[in-house]
């Protein structure tokens, strides 16, 4: 009998739960529902699910906790839901180890698209041993770090190759400046929101066809940026770059 995939919704709202696992359930997924931040610990623990959908205003704990307490056993990719619109809260939870946040309302495409994201990164090989990325546009040669756009290879600065690494290695996720700064220059400067926002736009001017509208290095209003997942799936290892 095939295994399929198991979603845990954690939501108060029982319009949106059973939305979610109508939606859910026609992909295959098996789906359970918990209505309060206590009765979600639990059934994740017991049923050890692959995916959870959280929403952030719970009863008896609030999803923040919900998460916090999640992340001291679990890896498991979580999702926020939140009709919260405040930056702070949407950065909090990201920080706090979730992996993509939808706001209220949702389209169903919409949340089948971050879905489908989250479990790809999910899937990718976990010892990172890619050698190759490419989008329609430009292509990264991981192994020996050398960058082509449109089959021009192009400088990058140290920095700049790494912040876009970091990008390429987490694309389709929501990183917050804190997580980028981190990464890219150290914990010493997680609050020097300035200096991602300054070597993203020369990564830009560098990749993208039109800086001013991005295709790929994504901004997320007050919360990070995200590298778009490409239409074409990576190149496979080994491959060289465009002829």
């Amino acid at each position: 009998m095939m295994n399929h995939p198991r979603c845990l919704v954690i939501e108060d709202e029982p319009e949106i739960a059973r939305l979610v696992r109508i939606s859910l359930t026609l992909e295959q997924w098996q789906v359970e529902t918990a209505v309060d931040g206590n009765q979600g610990l639990v059934r994740a623990a017991n049923w050890r699910p692959d995916l959870v959908l959280l929403d952030l205003n719970l009863p008896v704990l609030d999803g923040l906790q919900v998460l916090e307490q999640l992340r001291t056993w679990s890896q498991v990719p979580v999702i926020v839901l939140t009709a919260r619109t405040w930056e702070a809260v949407k950065i909090q939870a990201l920080d706090a180890g979730a992996d993509d946040y939808l706001t209220k309302p949702f389209s169903v495409a919409e949340l089948m698209a971050r879905i489908r994201s989250v479990m790809r990164r999910l899937n990718r090989d976990p010892a990172g041993q890619e050698t190759a990325f490419a989008t329609p546009e430009w292509h990264v040669d991981l192994e020996h770090r050398r960058v082509w756009v449109r089959g021009t290879e192009v400088h990058l600065t140290p920095i700049e190759y790494r912040l876009l690494c970091v990008l390429i290695r987490e694309r389709g996720k929501v990183m917050t400046h804190r997580q980028l700064l981190t990464a890219v220059w150290g914990p010493h400067h997680a609050r020097a929101n300035h200096y991602v926002r300054i070597y993203m736009a020369q990564l830009r001017k560098k990749i993208e066809i039109d800086p001013g509208a991005p295709r790929y290095l994504l901004t997320e209003s007050g919360v990070g940026y995200r590298l778009a997942e490409p239409d074409p799936p990576p190149l496979e290892k080994g491959a060289g770059p465009p002829g």
